[in-house]
């Protein structure tokens, strides 16, 4: 029954639990202190930088949230060094009920007149489409909803782009339907989007053929006359190409042909004129990338252009001058670059190692602008230029006071698993500590998709480490730092090795004395709530407390949710035997045993997530606080405006983290944070 969000009797209990969980951190000494440094440490800085587009003609479009300012607005400048001027802020969209906007996306047309952006209301991610001008300097008008997927792409000419729109459900329609029946739109600036186009998706082309369950989208790079049609096949990696001529997109019976499909095992791909490269995992786990003529696609006879690396190739791109390609090597990236015809890639001299993000600069351009962080270093954002050779400083994101702090140190270790599979461990503490097992320590997993946890910083982090505190990061099996295969290891029926690799990097930091069992706790989000929900279930005393955010904690009951079912290529169906089985076994709450001593657990949730139903984290609750014996505090963290966490403003953050590190201090047995007799 709790399953039902509308139920008066759930959404009493829910509030209760929260208006609980609120009033019992505001209690705990210590917290207003905290709060208050995570504030400053989070406002240090002049302001964060994100997203930045670079157009052909040097105008920039960046997101960015000033010291103080709770949501990032979009700007313009042209030149890097040029005035710089905001375009929109969604702080003015708030509606009557007062739930704050974000800007979930946007993309630059290729002449930089517009901004096609989507923005959504406490952080549901049900973006409506609109489409500012710079040229008057306000919206055009549009409003298109249902845009939830930012694949927007301009066409030639900057009067028209494409966009992927969920289908409009009906009174009757079941809410599982959403992501059925998809389709990319044609949509010309200025007109009703009643007059679009549909140019690709569900029941339109003989040539393209496109699932019940498939997501559409298009893509176009303006040095090439082909588009591509991607089909993803909910969360599977594996995605369906076809190629088409731009200029066919509006006419009837768009001429696709397909360029690959599921069992090429091709996860990404780069337009450059007539070409395509296909990054693909077909007999090389780490991936390789290799090209295919557009006009006549033969992917089976396509040309190797970057062999497997040591390390895990990433999604390639395509500029004027070369290919540029990330490459995973053992938590640190490489960036290579392939000039035209050359058969060699070279490695880009970076400043540091760290994390590297390609941005998303004209393709018409030579060089590339990308973001570096690392875990002791905040980010900033770079560019190569080609003709120098050399990696500059933008100037685009301002650096702050404790971007670089020089006391901070971290390491790389590998932990032995249950099976002898030893396990990547990135640690980060402040130089000089003792270990002696007194640090209260954080353990984040996730161990999902083949996604990476990859290095990163931010000032309020040292809100933790100032007291002692130790951020470890464990890359479990089911991410993707060594490729497919690290990703295979803990997917569906290898699924167990996720929490069991969680397991084991507890277990080294406890034996190596970084830690105690009274003070370490697991975290984790979304998918990695079955990382961490399956840990505490299975080895209930290893740990002091946990924190699952948004956490996916009952599975077996996911595909009565809509976005359960794109995620069944992941985590399997109870439609069949094998599926229910691999479902059962990640499934945290059908794993809570009556009379276990659990350790103290957090669970948060967003009222309005559409990735992770609220239901999930309000049933582990209930179960957790009627099972336990230990006594220790169950805790349900509710905000109501809020979702997963995209769109979530500054302040939602701040007090978020500083919640959650006041939990567990509590829980360490912190002396500025244990309440009063």
């Amino acid at each position: 029954y709790m399953e039902n969000m509308k139920a008066p009797e759930v959404q009493a209990w829910m509030k209760a639990q929260n208006d609980y969980t609120r009033a019992l951190l505001a209690e705990i000494p210590g917290r207003e202190a905290l709060l208050k440094r995570v504030i400053e440490l989070d406002n240090s800085a002049p302001a964060t930088v994100t997203s930045v587009t670079e157009t052909l003609r040097g105008r920039y479009f960046y997101l960015k949230a000033r010291a103080g300012e709770n949501t990032a607005k979009l700007y313009m400048r042209d030149g890097r060094d040029g005035a710089e001027k905001l375009l929109v802020d969604p702080d003015s969209l708030k509606g009557a009920d007062g739930a704050p906007h974000a800007i979930n996306y946007y993309v630059a047309s290729n002449d930089g007149r517009y901004a096609a952006y989507g923005e959504s209301a406490g952080g549901s991610e049900n973006a409506t489409l609109r489409v500012f001008d710079t040229q008057t300097m306000r919206d055009t008008g549009e409003a298109i909803d249902r845009a939830r997927f930012g694949v927007v792409n301009w066409l030639p000419g900057d009067k028209s782009f494409v966009y992927n729109r969920l289908q409009k459900l009906g009174a009757n329609s079941s809410p599982l339907e959403m992501y059925e029946k998809n389709v990319t739109w044609l949509h010309t600036v200025g007109d009703s989007p009643d007059r679009d186009v549909a140019i690709f998706g569900y029941g339109l082309s003989m040539n393209a053929p496109v699932g019940v369950d498939d997501l559409a989208f298009v893509e176009i790079d303006p040095a090439s006359k082909y588009a591509l049609g991607l089909l993803a096949h909910g969360v599977q990696n594996e995605v369906t190409l076809y190629s088409a001529p731009v200029a066919a997109l509006s006419r009837p019976n768009v001429p696709w042909k397909k360029v690959c499909d599921v069992q090429d095992d091709v996860t990404g791909a780069a337009i450059r004129g007539d070409d395509v490269y296909l990054l693909t995992h077909q007999d090389t786990p780490r991936f390789r990338i290799v090209r295919t003529s557009l006009a006549s696609p033969d992917v089976a006879h396509a040309q190797i252009v970057i062999a497997q690396q040591s390390g895990v190739l990433e999604q390639p791109v395509a500029h004027a001058d070369a290919l540029y390609v990330p490459e995973l090597d053992g938590g640190v990236f490489r960036l290579l670059r392939l000039p035209y015809g050359s058969t060699s890639a070279k490695r880009v001299q970076l400043p540091f190692d760290g994390t590297v993000g390609l941005e998303n600069s004209d393709s018409r351009l030579p060089g590339i602008i990308f973001s570096m962080s690392s875990w002791v270093k905040g980010p900033r954002i770079l560019a190569y230029d080609p003709k120098t050779n050399a990696v500059t400083n933008t100037g685009l994101r301002p650096e702050g006071p404790f971007d670089n702090p020089a006391d901070l140190t971290s390491v790389e270790v590998k932990a032995p698993s249950y099976d002898g599979t030893m396990i990547p461990l990135s640690i980060i503490y402040k130089k000089g500590i003792a270990l002696d097992g007194a640090h209260p320590t954080i353990l984040e997993a996730y161990g999902a998709y083949g996604i990476t946890l990859d290095p990163n910083f931010t000032p309020i982090y040292l809100a933790w480490i100032e007291r002692g505190g130790i951020l470890a990061i464990g890359h479990v099996r089911g991410g993707g730092e060594y490729g497919e295969d690290w990703h295979y290891a803990g997917y569906k029926l290898t699924k167990a090795n996720t929490w069991r690799d969680t397991i084991a990097c507890g277990e080294y930091l406890i034996k190596n004395k970084y830690t105690s069992t009274a003070k370490i706790a697991p975290l984790g989000g979304s998918a990695g709530g079955i990382t961490v929900g399956r840990t505490i279930t299975e080895r209930p005393g290893l740990f002091g407390a946990a924190i699952i955010a948004v956490g996916e904690l009952n599975t077996v009951r996911s595909e009565e949710f809509a976005n359960g079912l794109p995620n069944i290529p992941e985590f399997g169906s109870v439609k069949t035997q094998e599926g229910f089985e691999d479902l059962f076994q990640m499934d945290s709450y059908l794993h809570v045993r009556d009379g276990a001593a659990y350790p103290a657990v957090m669970l948060t949730t967003g009222i309005n997530d559409p990735r992770v139903a609220s239901w999930m984290p309000a049933k582990m609750t209930a179960r957790l606080q009627a099972a336990t014996s230990s006594g220790k505090p169950i805790l349900l963290y509710v905000d109501y405006e809020a979702g997963h966490g995209f769109g979530s403003t500054r302040k939602q953050r701040e007090v978020q983290f500083a919640d959650e590190a006041t939990f567990l201090l509590w829980q360490f047995g912190d002396p500025a944070f244990q309440p009063k007799p």
